[in-house]
């Protein structure tokens, strides 16, 4: 009777390591590989908004800005820096050291917006022929605009433009007229609003 058992017992096991042995055979034979997939839509997000390109309908949202599902920021009226004024020395296209800070403001102000871009416009006093005074005009507009690409401003985002003598801030002939017709001006095209920030902890609450 044990030697029946002991028979049993072996010719189980041999069975079972032989069904396993088939199994694992079978295993190898029966694989079949995944198909491969290709990706049709654009799932990067390049401005990091957590809307993919795919379903961004902003694709230039600033950094850290509440945005809805489409990717878009809210935007509200801001008294932020919209504008530029400088004067100028008498016959000079040399942006004076006291008016570089407000340049330096409208690039960091650009470069948070942007979709918005900007338009220079040079001018000139009446002292010297019109000819004199249009290429000084536009010598003074492209001083302006090296200054904001200095400063990272996109080239495309800015026009130029001068005028000449032919748009008098004031109409006096003095010393104090002068002075105010040796301009250049700017101002921003394309700006929707500043976009409201998602919180964070830096977050101010209203008071």
């Amino acid at each position: 009777m044990k030697g029946t058992f002991v028979i049993l017992t072996a010719t189980l096991s041999a069975a079972m390591f032989a069904y396993a042995e088939e199994n694992v055979a079978s295993d190898e034979y029966d694989y079949i590989a995944l198909p491969q997939i290709n990706q049709v839509a654009d799932l990067e997000d390049d401005d990091n908004d957590g809307v993919i390109n795919a379903r961004d309908l902003c694709p230039d949202t600033p950094s850290l800005s509440e945005i809805d599902n489409d990717g878009c920021g809210t935007f509200v009226k801001t008294s932020k820096l919209q504008s530029l004024h400088i004067l100028f020395a008498n016959d000079s296209s040399d942006i004076p050291p006291v008016f570089v800070s407000q340049i330096r403001q409208m690039a960091e102000f650009l470069n948070t917006y942007p979709s918005a871009s900007i338009e220079i416009k040079g001018y000139a006093s009446k002292v010297g022929s019109e000819e004199y005074n249009l290429n000084l005009s536009k010598r003074r507009s492209e001083a302006v605009e090296a200054q904001l690409l200095r400063y990272g401003v996109e080239r495309n985002r800015v026009r130029i433009v001068g005028f000449g003598d032919t748009e008098l801030a004031s109409h006096g002939d003095t010393q104090v007229a002068h002075a105010l017709n040796r301009r250049v001006t700017a101002t921003v095209v394309g700006y929707k609003g500043a976009i409201v920030k998602e919180w964070s902890i830096f977050t101010a609450l209203p008071k």
